[in-house]
């Protein structure tokens, strides 16, 4: 299901509903339906239908396109001929209850899932992929797997590919946090049903958790009947989130494809950053360019802990904003 929202100015700003289903004929097997990832299209104030240039917005573990609604809009008001799409990833939003997004639930058919909405819905390759947290690595790996060809010859590379705050290699749970860890841990020991928000959030905060965290997690819950059930297919997550540990894509940001730019957007106070990932980071940056790569950016985004579209969203549209419009 798509949503579409026109940021077009003095409009108001409405929705339409579409089927994210197209049947696919071949002359050599029998019709079949593929249903693709949930999303929401914004677009920048254009007199054209349908704008030249385009962006994937991907959300982070247990968010959704909605997450980044706010912002996103604020970012296709500062464009020209711009469209965002924000997708729900498997598992998440309302792409929880897409039937044909099989397993194995894992950052490479995450990507995957890009590809095919592309193609199932007749779109130009993206010009931009933005991606948080986890879907930082979702992008990374979009990007290796345009790179490789596994999406075909039609398929066109990203021109820029943001990283925000999303650590690219492996990491080790003995150097994170672990409040991730123990969010899951948690919601594997809820009931099915969830009498109210309410309860929820008195429940985590009453385990340790902050209550803005507790709340956010609160917006994940859907109403079933007089009970309430969780939007999100955690047993997918939980795998989702093992193939986010594991994924390394340092030696994609060593040699970044030709025709791309890769920028690492890094909080200020995020606690995802050592120190030794930091400095690997700086010497990418610094070493120098081969006309024969892509290339690599690093940027600090000050005053932002990792929720860097909540912590500070006007300072991220002054990074993001000047780069796409050289795009345009």
């Amino acid at each position: 299901m798509a949503r579409i929202i026109n940021n077009k100015p003095g409009l108001r700003l409405f929705t339409q509903f579409l089927h994210s289903q197209r049947s696919i004929i071949s002359p050599f097997t029998s019709t079949r339906s593929i249903e693709t990832l949930a999303f929401e299209e914004i677009q920048s104030p254009s007199h054209k239908p349908t704008p030249d240039h385009s962006a994937f917005v991907l959300h982070g573990l247990i968010g959704s396109a909605r997450n980044w609604r706010s912002f996103s809009r604020n970012l296709a008001s500062s464009l020209s001929d711009w469209k965002m799409v924000l997708v729900d990833l498997r598992n998440h939003g309302q792409s929880a209850g897409v039937s044909g997004l099989h397993p194995p639930h894992d950052i490479v058919n995450a990507a995957n899932d890009l590809a095919s909405l592309v193609k199932v819905h007749g779109w130009k390759w993206p010009d931009v992929v933005l991606g948080h947290s986890m879907g930082g690595k979702v992008a990374l790996q979009y990007a290796l797997s345009c790179a490789r060809g596994d999406y075909g010859g039609s398929a066109t590379l990203p021109k820029q590919l943001w990283v925000l705050d999303s650590v690219p290699g492996i990491v080790d749970p003995e150097e994170s946090s672990g409040e991730v860890e123990k969010v899951l841990e948690t919601l594997q020991t809820l009931p099915k049903t969830i009498p109210s928000r309410t309860w929820l959030v008195d429940h985590l905060t009453n385990l340790g958790f902050t209550r803005s965290l507790s709340e956010w997690i609160g917006t994940n819950l859907k109403r079933s009947g007089e009970h309430f059930t969780w939007a999100f297919n955690l047993d997918g997550i939980i795998q989702m989130f093992d193939s986010y540990r594991k994924m390394d894509y340092w030696p994609l940001l060593e040699h970044p494809p030709k025709g791309m730019e890769i920028v690492i957007v890094r909080a200020e106070n995020s606690d995802r950053w050592d120190p030794h990932i930091i400095q690997k980071l700086e010497s990418l940056k610094n070493r120098t360019s081969d006309e024969s790569e892509g290339k690599l950016s690093v940027v600090v985004l000050p005053n932002s802990g990792h929720w860097v579209h909540v912590d500070n969203p006007k300072g991220l549209l002054e990074i993001i904003t000047p780069k796409m419009v050289s795009l345009s």
